[in-house]
């Protein structure tokens, strides 16, 4: 969910891109759709495990280096980028905790 979003946000800061710096249309469209694709790959990759993860962190630096050109970008891809760090930091627990659950209850319906 996180990456999906953020694929939005980076796609609505392009015509920011394009009034507030000197970045050409093009190159606007193209850098920010490439972060877009990163962030649609990885959040369609997540659940396929490590790749994933890494196609998804590649987005996140992705995302901050877009700051150099809107420094507004910054900010949020840095939320973003915090979200996503705590998310694969709790994640794994997360897991486990819902596998147990669910282990639990076919055991208590045998």
């Amino acid at each position: 969910m996180i990456l999906s979003v953020e694929a939005l946000v980076v796609l609505l800061a392009v015509p920011v891109a394009i009034n507030v710096s000197d970045v050409g249309t093009g190159a606007a469209w193209l850098g920010g759709g490439a972060v877009a694709v990163l962030c649609v790959l990885g959040a369609g990759m997540v659940r396929r495990g490590r790749p994933g993860y890494v196609v998804g962190s590649v987005a996140q630096v992705a995302a901050l280096a877009t700051g150099i050109v809107v420094p507004a970008m910054l900010v949020l891809a840095g939320i973003f980028a915090l979200m996503w760090f705590v998310l694969l930091r709790i994640g794994p627990e997360v897991e486990r905790v819902k596998a147990a659950r669910e282990a639990a209850a076919r055991d208590g319906d045998a």
